[in-house]
């Protein structure tokens, strides 16, 4: 992929530097803007702590240098995605100080975005014909660099945020059956929900896949930064609706949409299963109840995901991961790779080997 970047830059816009998906078999460049410009440069990282090759530490400083201008850019909730999935993970294998001051001030843009009243950070700021202050169940994954910013500068007001939006969003996100929907509207004037859809889902009422994926993986990241015994509950309840749901394949990679109707002629998302696998590998470290279970079938994804799912060598431009689903309802991203997908199957193949 290091070699096929430069053949994919457009003549006349230099601000596409990092590698997303491919797009008519071409490899698509995405700016620093994209919530997803964090995670080819955390791969980076990732490929440095497996092989100690210092190729690999110079090839992740310079794409992660590219989003240090995103520190500022208050326009989104996705600043744990770009800045800790890149600098956070730069910083936790380098100790660079310029990474946690980046990080410290990413946190503060980050948290300009939190509604005191409805006790949640705004997601989108688009859509306002469709939503007067959205949050999706993807922003839990952002709390991490909340969590890093009280580590790294002890004032917890960080910490206050994070917690008051997870417990708003486990409040009010779930299901009985502890599957989510995608995307929560709050009234900012009484601090209520008022309307619950899934946008990138098959239906208001049904399970997207990737979205189970970021409650899982979220909620277990939240009992490890805070030691409370709702969060770990919480992630074992989506584990087992995942892993006990019927249409859940056998090989573990789940379709697009748990409750899509055509399936099984459905796409498939790797990257969902990806981030399942993840946070199962980590949800086993809390859970001796369930960690045989969780390593179980974490490592039948991950089985399944490196002999079904892989692209060939040298082959998809790069990327490892082939069959994720970005958009379906959107037309976008269907049955194509992913930076996240990779990104997280890479964290993923870490975890297992770093299993106690």
């Amino acid at each position: 992929m290091l070699t096929e970047i430069p053949k994919a830059h457009v003549p006349g816009k230099p601000q596409l530097t990092e590698p997303r998906t491919l797009e008519n078999g071409e490899l698509k460049l995405v700016t620093s803007r994209d919530w997803t410009s964090g995670f080819f440069p955390g791969e980076l990282w990732y490929l440095y702590q497996y092989s100690g090759d210092s190729k690999w530490l110079n090839a992740a400083k310079k794409y992660t240098d590219l989003l240090q201008q995103e520190q500022w850019n208050g326009g989104t909730h996705d600043m744990g995605f770009k800045m800790y999935c890149s600098y956070g993970k730069g910083y936790r294998l380098t100790k660079d100080t310029a990474y946690r001051c980046i990080l410290i001030q990413s946190a503060r843009t980050l948290i300009t975005r939190f509604n005191a009243k409805a006790g949640v950070i705004r997601s989108w700021d688009h859509g306002k014909d469709k939503w007067s202050y959205p949050v999706i169940i993807d922003n839990m994954m952002n709390l991490e660099l909340l969590f890093a910013a009280t580590h790294f500068t002890g004032d917890s007001s960080f910490y206050r945020i994070a917690v008051t939006h997870a417990n708003t969003t486990l409040k009010n996100h779930f299901r009985t059956d502890y599957s989510s929907w995608h995307v929560v509207d709050y009234d900012t004037a009484t601090g209520s929900a008022i309307k619950k859809t899934t946008h990138q889902g098959f239906a208001d009422e049904s399970a997207w896949a990737r979205g189970q994926a970021w409650g899982l993986y979220a909620y277990t990241m939240c009992f490890r930064e805070t030691g409370d015994s709702a969060y770990l509950r919480q992630a074992q309840h989506i584990a087992a609706f995942v892993l006990h749901h019927p249409s859940l394949p056998a090989d573990k990679i789940p379709y697009w949409d748990f409750n899509a109707p055509g399936i099984p002629n459905e796409p498939r998302d790797a990257s969902a299963a990806a981030v399942i696998a993840s946070g199962l590998l980590e949800l086993s470290t809390y859970s001796a109840q369930h960690a045989k279970a969780y390593r179980k079938a974490a490592t039948a994804i991950l089985q399944s995901l490196g002999t079904k799912y892989c692209a060939a060598p040298g082959g998809s431009k790069g990327f490892i991961l082939l069959h994720s689903t970005g958009h379906k309802p959107g037309n976008s991203e269907i049955d194509v790779p992913l930076n996240y997908a990779d990104y997280y199957y890479l964290e993923a193949l870490l975890r297992y080997q770093n299993l106690p």
